[in-house]
This record gives C-alpha cells, sequence and structure tokens, in this order.
C-alpha cells in the first residue's frame, strides 16, 4: 500500500511577496492611526474657516472707499516723496536695485480699507504659507507615526513577523514619504480652490504677469518637496528617542533656543546652516537673503543668498543624519 506525496508547504512568502505584504501592512495601519485621522480632520475644517474669513476680510471696495483713501493719499505723500528722493539716491549709491531698498512707491489702493482679492501679489504668499502648514503637521504626523510605535511596542512585535529590521524600517519610512507627499500636493491644492474661491468672489480683475503659474507651480512643488522632508526629520528624532513628545521637546529647544544661541555667536556662518533659513531657502523662489547685522557697515549689512539648492541640500543633510542614525540605532540595538 503506498502512501500519496505530499509537498511539503512553503515556510513563509517569497521576498517579493513579503515586501508588498509589509508595505500594504503598514499603509493599513497609517490609514488606521486614529491621532493621524484627527490631525487630517482638524486641517479640513482650519482649511474651510481660512476660507470663510477670507471671504469676509476681502471685498470690492466702493467709491466712497476709494475717495477716502485718496484722501489719505494726499496727506502722506509730501512726504513720502522726500524719503522716496533720499532713498533712491543711498540705493544708486551703494549700487542696489532702488526697488530692493526702497520697496515699492505708494498707491491709493495702499491705502484702501477694504481691499480686493488680488492673486497676483497674494498667490506667493499662500503658497508659503500652507506649505509652512503641511510641514508642521507632516512633522507631527511623522512623528506620531514611529512614536505611537514605540509606545504601544507594537513594532517589536512586527519583528516576530518580519525579522528583517531594515525592511521594516523602510516600509514605515517608505509610507511616511508617500503619504507626506500626499499632504503637501493636497495642501497646495487646497490653497490653489481657496484663491480661486476668494477670486470669484472678490477678486480685483488685476491681470496675472507673465511666467506667474510656472513661478507658482515650481515654488509649490518645492513645498510638497519640503513637507516630506520635515515629516521624515519628525520620524527621525522620534525614532531616535522612542517618544513623540520628546521628539517634539527637541524641536522647541531647538527653534526656540539653540538656533537662537549659535546665531548670536556665530553670526551668518551659524545662520547659512540653520534648519529654518535653509527650510525657507527651499521653497522660496530665488531663495533667502540674509545679513550680518553685528557687522560694521554704511548702507546694507553683509549678507549671503541662500540659494533653493542650497536649502534643499542643507535640509535634505539634517534628513539622512537623523533618520540614518535612527535606522542604524534601530538595526543594532536591543528593543526589549
Amino acid at each position: 500500500m503506498s502512501a500519496a506525496t505530499q509537498h511539503a508547504a512553503p515556510a513563509g512568502p517569497t521576498g517579493t511577496r513579503l515586501k508588498g505584504s509589509l508595505f500594504r501592512a503598514e499603509l493599513l495601519r497609517f490609514r488606521s492611526r486614529r491621532f493621524i485621522q484627527v490631525l487630517l480632520g482638524l486641517s479640513v475644517l482650519g482649511w474651510l474657516g481660512a476660507i470663510g474669513i477670507g471671504l469676509v476680510l476681502f471685498d470690492h471696495p466702493t467709491d466712497a472707499d476709494y475717495a477716502a483713501a485718496q484722501r489719505e493719499y494726499d496727506l502722506a505723500i509730501v512726504g513720502e516723496e522726500e524719503w522716496r528722493e533720499q532713498c533712491t539716491a543711498d540705493a544708486e549709491q551703494s549700487g542696489q536695485p532702488v526697488v530692493d531698498v526702497c520697496g515699492p512707491p505708494l498707491a491709493v489702493e495702499d491705502f484702501l480699507q477694504v481691499q480686493p482679492f488680488d492673486l497676483a501679489s497674494a498667490a506667493e504668499a499662500g503658497a508659503m504659507g500652507f506649505a509652512a502648514a503641511a510641514a508642521v503637521l507632516a512633522f507631527l504626523v511623522g512623528a506620531t507615526w514611529i512614536g505611537a510605535e514605540w509606545s504601544t511596542r507594537s513594532i517589536v512585535a512586527l519583528l516576530f513577523w518580519v525579522p528583517d529590521r531594515l525592511a521594516v524600517m523602510a516600509a514605515k519610512i517608505g509610507v511616511l514619504a508617500l503619504a507626506a507627499a500626499g499632504i503637501g500636493a493636497v495642501a497646495q491644492a487646497a490653497w490653489l480652490v481657496m484663491a480661486w474661491v476668494l477670486d470669484s468672489a472678490a477678486g480685483s480683475g488685476r491681470e496675472l504677469p507673465d511666467g506667474f503659474w510656472g513661478e507658482l507651480l515650481a515654488a509649490q512643488g518645492r513645498a510638497v518637496l519640503l513637507t516630506v522632508l520635515v515629516a521624515l526629520i519628525g520620524f527621525g528624532l522620534a525614532n531616535l528617542t522612542r517618544n513623540t513628545g520628546a521628539a517634539l521637546g527637541i524641536a522647541f529647544v531647538y527653534f526656540a533656543i539653540l538656533e537662537g544661541a549659535l546665531g548670536a555667536f556665530l553670526g551668518l556662518a551659524a545662520q547659512r546652516w540653520s534648519l529654518t533659513v535653509n527650510t525657507v531657502a527651499l521653497v522660496v523662489p530665488g531663495g533667502t537673503r540674509i545679513y550680518d547685522y553685528s557687522a560694521d557697515y554704511t548702507v546694507e549689512p553683509p549678507s549671503y543668498l541662500v540659494t533653493n539648492l542650497h536649502g534643499g541640500l542643507v535640509v535634505s543633510a539634517y534628513v539622512a543624519v537623523i533618520v540614518g542614525v535612527g535606522v542604524w540605532l534601530f538595526a543594532r540595538r536591543d528593543l526589549h
């Protein structure tokens, strides 16, 4: 009597299936995080509130509004002309552009108490504001994403299913980067929708300058990149400390104390490598210029232009160090 031959069941999923199932599992865990859902919900409510405030603040000025603005303009223009002549002479003497030193000349519209929404002048500032909000949200999401894993010890339990620690960490980082990119893109799309609503309801009707959309979309693309990088910084800090609150505390100490202290002692040498300056330089069109007001100068203090590329490389270096050290320690140290 012969026994039927039975093939041994595979010990586990293949490497490709394991990676795919791990990533899908991490994506599901991310979507199921209640605190992350609350943060995203509050962000949507904040966006709706911002639209409501904008609709209250902006409106089409009436003839009476223009008449009142004209009277205030007539009172201010005499002193303005004298100041502008002196400012123009100083700017030309120092070889600086007059617009950069003195700013644009006064106009009647500057004295309007009721202002229409001007898309051309507000688009960049709005995109930067939404970039900052998305970056803060992404930092919180990144920190709580791994911090909650440490607080519940679920990351240790996960290693019983996937013993490869680097694969586990790569899946978590990949899910976070994908989610942060989505947050950044949705935030910038939300600003465009908000700007369209305000422009439709109370727009100035001013024609947009040439290259407007190209510059705006490029800045928004860099804002999405910033959102991803800041999310990874939050993730890295929480992974290093194994605690969400500790990551938030480190961020507060750095921005509130350490950066200011280093800037006071080292001046431009510290500012050009600081995280705050380089995050701003990454998203602002053309970068940002920093000044050394502690130096001796006659017209303008010494300055340094932090370009978009410089800002992106420096912030990426911060991310590489913080996340890299955390991953290295995760792969080597005892987790119990």
